[in-house]
This record gives C-alpha cells, structure tokens and sequence, in this order.
C-alpha cells in the first residue's frame, strides 16, 4: 500500500515528537544520582523499616527535593513531547517548590551546622559539607533566578535550569560513591569530576547544536568551577570556622 505524502510527514512528526531530547536525558541522569544516593541512606531504609529516627524537618526536606527532581523530569519530558500548555501551567507551582527548595535546604543546613559545631571543633569532613551547602543555597538560589528571567528564550532557560540544579547534586553524588565503597569520609573530587562531566556534556550540546557556548551557559559553568577552586582555600580556613560558628550561634532549635 502506498503511503501518501500527508501520512508520511505525520509519521515523521510522531517521531520527532516521541524522540528523547538531550535535556531529558540530562534530568534523568541527574535524578538517578539523587534517587540513587539517598535511596541507599533514606528510601530504602524508610521502606525497610530500619532508617533511625530523625526530625520531622529531616523527612520534609527529603520530600520537597525528591518533589522538584520529579517536577524537574516531568518539565523536561513536557517540552519533549511539545505540551507547552501544561509545561507552562506547571511554572508557577515550579516556581513555588523552587522557593521550598531553597527554604528546606537553608534550614537543614542550619541545623546541620548547629549540630556540629556543638559537638566541639568541626572536622575536615563536616567543613567541606557546610561550604557544599552554603554553595548549593547560593548556587541554586542565583542560576534558577536567572533561569526565571529567561523563559522568553527557551534554550537559555532550560540549560540554566539544568546548571541551577548541579550546586544540589552533592549530597546525593556523594552518597552514591561513599555506601557502595564503604568512605567515611567525602569524595570531594570524585564528586567534582561527576558534575564537571555532566557541565561539560550540556556545553558540548549546545556547542554542536548552536555552534557556539552562550553567556549564560559559561556563568553556569563558571559558578561550578568558581565553587571547585574555592573550595580548599574556604572550607578549610579559620575564617570559615569562625563563620560556621557564629551562625550557629544564631540557630535555635527544639
């Protein structure tokens, strides 16, 4: 039977439609991160009945995250099958859970320090996840307001989106490598070469489909090298000692 030229350029839209984007490949590779780090130390055990008790702040911190990197998927896979209505219908809750985010993640941060720094002088390891969370508040903070003031322009706005979301990646990234290994302590340049990767494989798309790496892409990936290179001469200062100190100093909690 012979296929008509109407039928055939519907066909080929289907599978242009159905066709998985780069930028959904990305969130998922992201997410599988995230799921597959706490899923070790928070999921899993929480299903199995053995996680130890915790906080309540702790369980709503774990769901508001798990939340955005579902709506991050969910995003991503609207705009690859072109359901631009519900995509954007989604912005405003986006925008609310992003506010979450960053709320839920200044208050365990802040708990966190406190917690620390009670049990007397901070450790090496507990320095480095304090500037890793100082960052992932400030980086994510910073690259998703960006990101905001560019949904006119559909390309900057989703690669910001996905550089947004590398300053969380830590604490998941690190718990996939530190339960399977059995580290007590924080693979920092393990974890940096896992986000570097996934920075550089976003410039390389948009290198080989735009011919060019754009502003926003490089601020983006800067941030993440800017956060690499002043990780060791911080985290490991005297002055951010003092720092982790006095805000703890101003955290009360019961």
């Amino acid at each position: 039977m012979t296929v008509s030229a109407p039928d055939t350029a519907t066909l080929s839209g289907v599978r242009r439609t159905s066709r998985l984007s780069f930028h959904f490949g990305i969130t998922v590779v992201l997410s599988f991160f995230v799921f597959a780090g706490f899923g070790m130390t928070y999921w899993f055990p929480m299903a199995s009945g053995t996680l130890r008790p915790a906080p309540p702040v702790v369980h709503v911190h774990g769901w508001v995250l798990s939340a955005w990197m579902i709506l991050l998927m969910t995003q991503s896979w609207l705009v690859n099958a072109r359901n631009m209505a519900l995509h954007r219908s989604l912005g405003m809750f986006g925008i609310a859970l992003a506010t979450a985010v960053l709320f839920m993640s200044t208050i365990i941060t802040l708990l966190g320090l406190k917690g620390g720094v009670s049990r007397g002088a901070p450790a090496p390891d507990f320095l480095d996840a304090m500037y890793l969370s100082f960052m992932a508040i400030l980086g994510f903070g910073t690259l998703f307001t960006l990101a905001m003031r560019h949904t006119r322009r559909p390309e900057v706005h989703r690669r910001l989106i996905l550089f947004s979301i590398l300053p969380l990646m830590p604490p998941g990234v690190n718990r996939f490598y530190m339960v399977p290994f059995g580290l007590t302590t924080i693979p920092v340049w393990p974890m940096y070469l896992t986000l570097d990767a996934i920075a550089a494989a976003i410039l390389i798309q948009e290198w080989r489909s735009a011919g060019r790496i754009g502003r926003y892409s490089l601020i983006g990936a800067g941030w993440l090298l800017l956060q690499q290179a002043l990780h060791m001469p911080v985290a490991h200062s005297d002055w951010f000692v003092e720092f982790c100190h006095f805000v703890a100093s101003l955290v009360r909690y019961r």
